[in-house]
């Protein structure tokens, strides 16, 4: 499998059980840096493509992966080294409950393209599987292990499936954590929504929902989602 060469970065990702795909490209175009972070952290890091959009995008000078998987680790860590910002990225090789156990830190940017399960099936590719499925880190454990990490005026921002939306917000207020703002985003202007981008932080605010539509025909793609995504994709 090729690298995926974005703009000022190229991603190796033949180690990886989730290649990159629009989820975590989106999320890592969208996801607020207006409080300027100082320190980041992403969860279930896979190729690091997260973190390296932040690192990008942002002056935030400590980014903190976490990866669970060995392949997908020292893949993670690979692309970090041969980024640009490689003092500025660490991944650590630890489940997100074993690094809420022992890390003091707090940051102020959480972001994760969780596993999820709902749309999808168990196959026999345990890898991609554990990539996949929410078994692998429920919402409860996400939630819970995130209002511990977060700084006080941190903000968090995930991405889930839209019909998941309602549970994880009601998980997320019993943490104490409010959604700010929600981006809802469909294929096409005629397809459902697919996806909930969700911003929460600890403070509560007046929602700001949004709608993103990817592309009008086949490659024809929408001028919101180029303006999104044209630091990064390079036919943008």
């Amino acid at each position: 499998m090729k690298p995926f060469k974005f703009k000022q970065f190229t991603v190796n990702q033949d180690q990886c059980a989730m290649k990159i795909g629009t989820d975590g490209v989106l999320l890592g175009a969208w996801a607020s840096i207006t409080n300027h972070p100082f320190s980041v952290l992403d969860i279930g890091a896979g190729t690091g493509v997260l973190s390296l959009m932040i690192a990008q995008r942002s002056k935030a000078e400590v980014i903190d992966a976490i990866e669970i998987d060995d392949s997908a680790y020292e893949q993670c860590v690979s692309n970090f080294e041969n980024s640009p910002w490689g003092d500025r990225l660490f991944c650590y090789h630890a489940s997100f409950q074993e690094f809420v156990n022992e890390i003091e830190d707090q940051y102020d940017l959480i972001i994760s393209n969780p596993p999820f399960y709902s749309e999808h099936y168990k196959t026999q590719n345990e890898q991609r599987d554990l990539a996949r499925f929410q078994e692998a880190l429920p919402f409860e454990h996400l939630l819970h292990g995130v209002s511990h990490l977060l700084a006080d005026n941190g903000r968090f921002c995930v991405v889930v499936p839209y019909i998941e939306e309602l549970h994880f917000l009601t998980l997320a207020v019993k943490v104490k954590l409010f959604p700010n703002k929600i981006l809802h985003v469909k294929g096409t202007p005629s397809s459902e929504i697919k996806r909930s981008f969700i911003e929460c932080s600890f403070s509560k605010s007046k929602i700001v929902t949004d709608e993103l539509i990817i592309e009008t025909a086949r490659q024809q793609y929408t001028e919101d989602y180029k303006n999104l995504t044209k630091d990064f994709y390079l036919k943008m």
